[in-house]
């Protein structure tokens, strides 16, 4: 089982720590953005534009705000040149960054997910370790999981609908990637803050790779090693989540270290800069969890969870419980303007809850479990979902500038194409997992209708960049030189 108490919080805070120090150096050593010139090269139509920044956004899976600014940043005049609207290379790194980011088994965000959980797992006697049930909660993600499909469709189909139809085929026909008045600034997306790549950096994609490689690699032996039981699932759930993810954090820290001082790319000095100002990018996050921490154990002392089971236990059937919790966590998080927020109010309250509602139905047991899998899921996945589409977001604002888009734009475009995947994501994935039907079963289900809808109502928008091998010279051409001799 994970650590308890204060020792376990303290390893959760220094992962986090040490993951937001790992992303400021691997920034700052141009190996993130040796990722995105990789892919970036792919770009020779508009279809495959939107496809090749969708797939940076998948390779840069570790932060939002590293996801945002480094796809903003290097695919910003690549899609200019395809015509690619603003409004929809905002959407793509928006919807690329959060929803990747909240089921990535690392990332910025899994050491205060899993402090989340298991603080609100503790105050009751559900007996699993946070990381086995993080696992089993991402096939009830259902929102991000579809959003991912959905930004992927989108791109491979060339079709659109709502506002982005509008701005797509003014891109492609005026060759104007923002509307006439559009407010933007000048300078939008060049100022990264603390995470910026050092001038004369060569932007090798191995100096992410594998400082990456080696934080996932030692999490998977790391888990194995120190767990036991039969099954992946027993060793996963009695693994000591807490000292392998700071062993894994260390390592990987020293991974980038070594290979930014060996190749001389950086002095000790700027790599240690690199390092704190990754790390501050990430103390927000510390703030909320230590607050939510705080919240659970005044929630806990407060009897808040057995208050609400008083009201809500004898008229809510607990299949219905995901469903109406995605909702909750979805107003929320638009209201408020931040997914770490909701999921740190929430959080504490839904499990316990959830829990208590299982035993008084005498459903407490293995065989229904699945719906504690599906309460986390759907907290998480309904915080991420407001997030999207709250214009006083975040992770929304960054994605904007980061693209050079008009925020209200961005925000108008998007909240259509939200809105139909979480539509599917409660009436196609929480309401029928509540009933005990598979996510296995309804994630290919939710994904083909939505597909689907793109055909339905979608329109195809005619490609006016020119498309052909003379594009793709082009794109090489405009590659970074480093980019070859890495």
């Amino acid at each position: 089982m994970p650590p308890d108490g204060d020792t376990g919080h303290v390893a959760i805070i220094l992962f986090t720590l040490l993951m937001g120090g790992l992303i400021g150096i691997v920034y700052r050593n141009g190996g993130a953005f040796g990722i995105a010139d990789r892919l970036s090269v792919l770009a020779s139509n508009q279809r495959r534009g939107q496809i090749a920044t969708s797939g940076l956004g998948f390779a840069i899976f570790f932060s939002t705000y590293a996801n945002s600014l480094v796809i903003g940043n290097t695919m910003r005049p690549v899609t200019d040149r395809l015509k690619i609207s603003r409004e929809k290379l905002a959407y793509i790194v928006d919807s690329t960054a959060a929803p990747l980011a909240t089921i990535a088994v690392i990332s910025t965000w899994i050491g205060f997910q899993l402090g989340l959980i298991e603080t609100s797992v503790g105050s009751t006697s559900f007996d699993e370790g946070s990381h086995s049930i993080f696992l089993q909660s991402i096939l009830y993600n259902f929102y991000p999981i579809w959003a991912l499909i959905f930004v992927l469709a989108v791109g491979a189909t060339g079709r659109d609908f709502a506002p982005m139809l509008k701005a797509e085929r003014r891109a492609s026909r005026e060759g104007k990637v923002l509307r006439d008045g559009a407010d933007v600034d000048a300078n939008a997306g060049e100022d990264g803050g603390d995470l910026q790549m050092k001038e004369d950096a060569p932007r090798r994609a191995f100096n992410a790779v594998i400082p990456i490689g080696v934080l996932v690699g030692t999490v998977a032996v790391g888990l194995y090693v120190t767990g036991t039981g039969e099954t992946l699932r027993d060793i996963i759930g009695s693994a000591q989540t807490g000292k392998v993810l700071l062993w894994a954090g260390l390592l990987g820290v020293l991974a980038a270290v070594i290979l930014s001082v060996g190749q001389r790319i950086l002095s000790l000095k700027e790599t240690m800069d690199a390092w704190y100002g990754g790390l501050k990018s990430v103390l927000f996050v510390m703030i909320i969890l230590t607050l939510a921490w705080a919240l659970g154990a005044v929630a806990e002392d407060l009897k808040t969870a057995n208050y609400l089971v008083s009201i809500l236990g004898d008229t809510l059937p607990p299949a219905v419980l995901p469903a109406i919790l995605f909702v909750i966590a979805a107003a929320v998080s638009f209201a408020v303007g931040t997914s770490w927020g909701t999921m740190g109010i929430l959080m504490p309250l839904a499990v316990p809850l959830v829990w208590t509602v299982l035993q008084n139905n005498d459903m407490a047991n293995p065989d229904n479990f699945y719906i504690m899998y599906a309460t986390i899921g759907t907290v998480l996945a309904g915080s991420v979902w407001g997030d999207h589409c709250s214009p006083i977001s975040d992770t929304t604002i960054i994605s904007s500038v980061a693209a050079g888009s008009d925020h209200i734009d961005h925000v108008r475009t998007q909240i259509p194409y939200a809105l139909v995947v979480g539509v599917a994501a409660l009436l196609l994935g929480l309401i029928p997992a509540g009933f005990g039907i598979s996510p296995w079963i309804m994630l290919p289900i939710g994904a083909a209708v939505l597909v689907g809808v793109l055909f339905v109502f979608g329109e195809k928008v005619e490609d006016g960049s020119g498309g052909g091998e003379e594009q793709k010279d082009r794109a090489q051409e405009e590659a970074p030189a480093e980019t070859a001799s890495s």
